[in-house]
């Protein structure tokens, strides 16, 4: 009963934050009135979700400490590189979504392509959230099935979303974060404390729990590097990340949210760590390492508890899914189908990316059915960011950069090349070898027309 009454309270929440919605811009940047609470609540419960809860610990469970160098490390990097850098430029220029960057510095040609690489690198993220949430439903309700329960909270996540855009998804990050920071602590202390306590816990992890550093070999170092910036830079270039900055109210409340959410989310995902942990003192690891927690907290704790814990994580997933829907659907929408399909008014528009934002869904639900790894889905989401659009970020960002065809040497190369090593893998990475040809690719293009209009001279 609990589930299905939190719910409806999202589907609620949306539907209040919908009579807000007047113009395009009110669904797309929350009218660009986000306070520094509702800011920071929604950078992290956006980043706050499946991959962090279940992804993360699941690797951990497996890898030890060096399955947390790209979740959380690298993604508290991300919010902490955003603040530093991005947020203060990106937040002047005034703009309704990242694929405006792209045209405004590059042209319509680079818009194009920077939007078809957004949606794409979405697809994957999404899909994680509702594999999540099709565990968590089918882990408290056995009689649902996994297919079911990504069915069913897909349809709740998308109803709030479509009802109010960012102010629906703003407002039920914020209530959504209460749950997830409640929910975690309590359930963090109880299982310790049954696990014998933290010093009983810590004694008996495994011994390379701590062990974050990669080998000396040159694979390792590779592999570390590629785990680092793999959402630690390849998340900076994403419409979700954008959306937030060009939310807040000013230029000082994006950037101080951006901070206030990356110390909340190293503070919280170390919770799940802590879990994990116990759990080895606990119980036995499931076949599907993904639900080691779910297990723990069915068989090791009562009602309340499981009320806290799987509220916290539905909480986690519902933001994270909510926002990630959000982006690509407005990416969509004004970068892509407004060049084939020009909307002269904002009702227009307003029902165009709301249609956007169901349409995704249903293709994020398909590949959600047959794909299952939550962690792979949610690197590769960010592969493609970093090797299709970080380098032309970086240059027309700070670089000033106006030259579109090195941009979009630099977005094809990086994109071919990483999708050539993906297929044929090496000891390399191949977000390593597509970050390189991303970069190559600009700086080629630039030798070569100065060459060029050095000899016609």
């Amino acid at each position: 009963m609990f589930i299905i009454g939190y719910l409806l309270l999202n589907v609620l929440i949306g539907i209040y934050a919908a009579r807000r919605v007047k113009t395009d811009q009110d669904f797309i940047l929350a009218g660009r009135r986000l306070s520094l609470p509702l800011a920071a609540a929604t950078v992290f419960a956006t980043w706050f979700g499946s991959e962090t809860v279940l992804g993360a610990s699941s690797r951990f469970a497996e890898e030890g400490g060096s399955g947390l160098v790209e979740d959380p490390l690298g993604a508290a990097l991300c919010l902490v590189l955003v603040g530093l850098f991005f947020a203060r430029p990106l937040y002047r220029m005034n703009l309704n979504t990242f694929g405006d960057f792209y045209r405004l510095r590059f042209g319509k040609a680079a818009e194009l392509i920077a939007g078809s690489v957004l949606v794409i690198s979405y697809i994957g993220w999404v899909s994680a959230q509702m594999v999540a949430m099709g565990l968590v439903l089918h882990t408290i309700l056995p009689e649902v099935s996994v297919v079911a329960g990504i069915l069913v909270s897909t349809a709740v996540v998308v109803a709030y979303t479509i009802s109010g855009g960012m102010w629906s998804v703003s407002l039920t990050d914020f209530v959504q974060t209460i749950f997830i920071v409640a929910g975690l602590i309590v359930a963090t202390v109880v299982v310790v404390n049954k696990a014998g306590g933290m010093e009983t816990v810590l004694d008996h992890a495994p011994a390379n729990s701590f062990d974050i550093l990669p080998d000396k070999s040159f694979t390792g170092i590779l592999e570390f590097v590629a785990a680092w910036i793999s959402i630690g830079l390849g998340s900076i270039p994403q419409q979700d990340v954008f959306q937030r900055v060009m939310s807040s109210r000013s230029e000082k409340v994006a950037v101080r949210s951006s901070f206030l959410a990356a110390g909340m989310y190293m503070t919280i995902a170390f919770l799940p760590i802590l879990m994990v942990l116990a759990a080895k003192l606990l119980i036995a690891t499931p076949a599907d390492v993904q639900l080691t927690l779910p297990t723990l907290i069915m068989q090791q704790t009562g009602p309340v508890l499981q009320i806290f814990f799987f509220g916290a994580l539905l909480s986690a997933v519902m933001s994270t899914a909510s926002g990630a829907l959000l982006a690509p659907a407005v990416i969509l929408s004004e970068n892509i189908l407004q060049h084939l399909r020009p909307a002269q008014t904002d009702k227009s528009r307003l029902l165009r990316t709301r249609l956007c934002v169901a349409g995704l869904a249903l293709v994020s639900v398909g590949m959600a059915i047959f794909r299952r790894d939550i962690a792979e889905l949610v690197s590769e989401a960010s592969a493609i960011s970093l090797v299709g659009l970080f380098v032309p970020l970086c240059t027309g960002l700070f670089l000033r950069s106006t030259n579109s065809v090195a941009a979009m040497v630099s977005m094809l190369a990086g994109m071919g090349v990483w999708f050539a090593f993906t297929l044929f893998p090496n000891s390399c990475p191949a977000m390593i070898w597509g970050t390189a040809a991303s970069a190559l690719g600009w700086v080629v293009v630039i030798v070569f027309q100065r060459t060029v209009w050095q000899n016609r001279r």
